[in-house]
């Protein structure tokens, strides 16, 4: 605590030296730097090329792009699809987890709306991007590896940000505005149907604005059979792959000539979400939040605070697909405060400082099913897998960005900040076994310091070409579940006849691998180091061609991986040796137990973009590519690590006459033979895809139609885990990807 109050202080100096500093420099109209996205508006596409002009190692998607992603998916992680060096680890069909070269989950720092939002589940069933539906993002921006130190912390592989839209007010001249947009859309894999709404009342000093979705889907099929032990469904369909959700939200805007507040609420309501690469699916997800925000302009620069509360009520159990009873329950609050002055100390340098504050709660629990003693999920009282988990997390920062003039622009920032963790006491449904007893007694009171160092040089020689090149510290304290995760299962049977059954290792499984595991109470924070550098040639105006080409190295201290779980607190895992499956309820999979290793990644990313045809009478044609690679190994156990994505590229060529728009769209993914062998990860052979969209848009009316794997290609997905749709299938199929779907929509705007 002494350190806290310590760090606390330095930072209050330093965030007040650096505003009453900034209060003696003449005001200056500086028009340079922004790190807020581009934004999209219900009506008018305010347009940005994909690389900002002022934020290096950032890509942004297009306003197309996000337009279009709503007919094609309901999936808001997806929509980075076409982003070079993001991929996808599998999940439900609202809630893939986004990977940055290589990074996954909780090493990704995910921004909604400000907000920094964690998955409260042992599953991660509800990563932070399914709480936001597609149709709500009207900007979204991806860093990776190389993120300022402004914008996020406690995390070492990158930052993403969604925003929805900035609050619309009637112009000058008019009393106020009216304004809302409706659409509906329908994907014939998996029946799927949904469609949103937003509405806009506004005068010239205040906006309100509400917005609501709904999206529904049957479980989808692949493009041909890839199993032969389905039961409950045809050995083509994606069993335990069907969802429903829908989402509100309501916001407040206030301004006058200098100051801006925004009050936004919102609801989810997930009745359920099969997942197929899981044991467990979703049936029921109850969040809401409420978000306050304010942005000030004065003489010296910019003020910007935050304040948000998150609460998550969500429940597991199985669907009809997989059958049976297991009630699992997590409850969390979500809590933070944010403060952060963007100061104009000299018409060529701004300074940004600031500091954040998140508190995070957590419990999870496993009601009974029954009262039978020596019975599995039977007790007096629930299973408590995380019991009062509290995350707390301080953090302070300084960035300075220097434009030294036309060819020359550098960045340097310093994070530093406590992470303070802690847990209680828990139990075996309701009995005090000698292994909860021995965690009981543990010290599971932990502070870990994080220090973040970011130092970016940009430098453009001429009007076609552009280089950068950068260096990041980045580290990451271990989450509630890799640390407090406890139980190595429960004794069953008596004498010779006892045996441990792992049911509970299995049922925290957020890597989608049918494994079990156990978390460490002994984990140390990850630190990443990267080098990244980019060069980027383009023609003069950045209109007619384009090509940027980033490699990558992160070298990781303290990589949590996992390991064969080790005995420990009296109870030995089930794994009867260390190349071989448990046997115990286990049914093939392994029991793993996270721990701290070193790692290194290595990898490039490449995009490109050319205009093949312009004319003034028939529209012009276009073609766009991206290239990504990554490779990582963990150097302690010289295993590979987990989710890798193969050698992958995507082909687009794009014709444009007036409002119609036609995509031809190829994705190659070569085969997966690098795979890690301690979780059994399935290797997985090449593929490619075929996909049409077109799209004519009127002045109020939009129509958007596609063919989705136009060949019906039956492929496994690399990242996808391993299927588990129905109960007692063997290990080692890998999920597949979606067959044919024809798909459409139609917006309206008003």
């Amino acid at each position: 605590m002494k350190l806290k109050s310590q760090l606390i202080t330095i930072g209050c100096i330093a965030l007040s030296t650096g505003i009453a500093y900034a209060e003696t420099v003449k005001p200056i109209d500086n028009p340079k730097k922004t790190d807020e996205p581009v934004l999209l508006d219900t009506i008018i596409v305010k347009a940005q090329s994909e690389n900002n002009p002022n934020q290096a190692f950032e890509s942004f998607l297009s306003p197309s792009k996000i337009i279009r992603s709503r007919t094609s998916t309901s999936d808001t992680a997806k929509m980075f699809d076409h982003t070079p060096g993001v991929s996808f680890s599998g999940g439900g069909g609202i809630s893939s987890r986004i990977i940055l070269n290589g990074m996954a989950d909780d090493r990704v720092r995910v921004q909604i709306d400000g907000m920094n939002l964690i998955s409260a589940c042992g599953n991660h069933m509800n990563p932070a991007l399914s709480y936001v539906a597609p149709s709500s993002v009207l900007s979204a921006q991806v860093l990776a590896g190389i993120t300022p130190v402004s914008m996020g912390g406690d995390s070492i592989a990158g930052t993403v940000r969604v925003q929805s839209a900035d609050p619309l007010y009637a112009e000058d001249g008019k009393k106020y505005l009216v304004m809302g947009q409706g659409s509906s859309f329908y994907r014939s894999n998996g029946n799927a149907w949904g469609g949103n709404i937003s509405t806009t009342l506004a005068n010239k000093n205040a906006s309100l604005t509400y917005t609501g979705s709904t999206v529904e889907s049957g479980n989808y099929k692949a493009g041909g059979n890839f199993t032969t032990k389905n039961k409950a469904n045809a050995n083509d369909v994606v069993s335990s792959s069907a969802y429903k959700s829908q989402n509100q939200s309501l916001s407040l805007a206030l301004r006058n000539d200098d100051h801006q507040a925004i009050i936004k609420v919102g609801l989810q309501n997930i009745p359920y979400q099969g997942f197929p690469n899981v044991r467990m699916d979703l049936a029921g997800d109850d969040s809401w939040f409420a978000n306050v925000s304010t942005k000030s302009n004065f003489n010296w620069g910019r003020l910007e605070t935050r304040a948000y509360h998150e609460d998550v009520q969500h429940y597991m159990n199985f669907l009809p697909d997989k059958g049976g009873n297991m009630p699992m329950n997590t409850h969390s609050i979500n809590q933070g405060l944010s403060v952060k002055g963007i100061i104009d100390v000299t018409d060529k340098h701004q300074l940004t400082v600031g500091s954040e504050y998140q508190r995070y709660r957590l419990n999870d629990w496993w009601n009974p099913v029954g009262n039978k003693p020596m019975t599995m999920m039977n007790g007096p009282a629930p299973f408590w897998n995380i019991s009062d988990g509290q995350r707390d997390r301080l953090d302070f920062f300084a960035e300075m960005e220097s434009h030294w003039n036309s060819k020359w622009l550098t960045q340097f920032g310093v994070r530093g900040g406590l992470v303070e963790m802690n847990a209680g006491d828990v139990m075996d449904y309701g009995v005090v076994t000698p292994e909860a007893r021995a965690v009981n007694s543990q010290n599971k009171q932990h502070t870990d310091a994080i220090v973040d160092v970011t130092a970016l040089a940009r430098y453009t020689p001429t009007d076609t070409q552009q280089y950068e090149l950068g260096f990041a510290r980045k580290t990451r304290a271990p989450s509630l579940y890799e640390r407090y995760a406890w139980s190595r299962g429960s004794v069953m049977g008596m004498g010779a006849m006892a045996m441990t059954m792992p049911m509970s290792m299995l049922m925290n499984n957020w890597y989608g691998d049918g494994n079990g595991y156990v978390g460490n109470n002994n984990l140390h924070p990850e630190v990443a180091y990267t080098v990244s550098g980019t060069a980027n040639f383009h023609d003069a105006n950045k209109e007619n061609w384009d090509v940027k080409v980033t490699p990558f190295y992160t070298y990781v201290d303290n990589y949590i991986d996992a390991g064969f779980c080790q005995k420990a607190n009296g109870v030995t895992c089930a794994n009867p040796a260390a190349n071989m499956t448990t046997t115990s309820g286990g049914g093939g999979f392994r029991l793993l137990q996270l721990g701290n290793y070193n790692a290194h990644l290595v990898g490039v990313n490449a995009s490109g973009s050319k205009i093949l045809l312009q004319t003034e009478n028939y529209g012009s044609l276009s073609s766009r590519a991206i290239l990504s690679y990554v490779r990582g190994r963990n150097q302690t156990s010289h295993d590979n690590l987990y989710q890798q994505m193969p050698l992958n590229s995507i082909l687009d060529l794009d014709y444009k006459w007036g409002g119609w728009t036609a995509t031809v769209e190829t994705q190659l993914v070569a085969a997966k033979d690098t795979v890690q062998a301690i979780r059994l990860e399935p290797k997985t052979a090449g593929y490619t895809l075929l996909n049409l969209r077109t799209s004519y848009d009127w002045k109020y009316l939009r129509v958007d139609a596609g063919i989705e794997n136009v060949l019906d290609k039956n492929y496994s997905l690399p990242l996808g885990g391993v299927y588990m749709g129905e109960r007692n299938l063997p290990a080692g199929t890998p999920i597949p990807g979606y067959g044919r779907s024809y798909n459409v929509g139609l917006t309206v705007t008003y």
